[in-house]
């Protein structure tokens, strides 16, 4: 089965760019050429987006592939098919990487195991349930990647597909 989703680096240094093509291309199985634009929320970063169409999974492999490089913040969407979920990662240099699974109309499904958890910390008094479920839902990710979406609108996205 197939998917389709989206990668938005948010913000690279110039000289990751290349860095990040090659990761991308390593996935996808295509050589990749992005079209950089500059980053007016981080003078000195460029950030770039694209479309593309894979297998179920293609979306952790991009993640993986670009996973922990300092520096870069980016985020990872998959649509959901009829043979998985969709999926969504946001990853920044102070928080690392999210994931969650999202459903058809784009909501994020919090497994029940990790409710469970939170639910824990907080009656222990770790941390206050608010706190707890504004992570389960990434609030913190999306606080952090907010100025960057809006200083990407009218960027070019293009589309690049897997071979299957």
């Amino acid at each position: 089965m197939t998917t389709r989703g989206v990668l938005y680096v948010h913000s690279a240094p110039r000289a990751m760019c290349p860095h990040v093509e090659w990761a991308v291309g390593g996935v996808l199985g295509v050589r990749v050429q992005l079209d950089w634009i500059r980053q007016p929320a981080a003078p000195g970063t460029w950030r770039a987006e694209f479309s593309w169409k894979g297998r179920a999974g293609t979306a952790s492999q991009l993640a993986s592939a670009l996973r922990g490089w300092q520096m870069l913040r980016f985020e990872v969407t998959a649509e959901p098919s009829a043979a998985a979920e969709g999926e969504r990662y946001s990853a920044t240099p102070e928080l690392g990487i999210f994931h969650a699974v999202t459903g058809v109309h784009g909501d994020i499904l919090v497994p029940e195991d990790r409710l469970r958890a939170a639910l824990a910390r907080s009656g222990r008094g770790e941390s206050a349930l608010e706190t707890e479920v504004q992570k389960l839902l990434g609030k913190p990710w999306d606080d952090e990647l907010e100025p960057f979406r809006y200083a990407g609108e009218g960027a070019p996205v293009r589309w690049l597909h897997q071979v299957v």
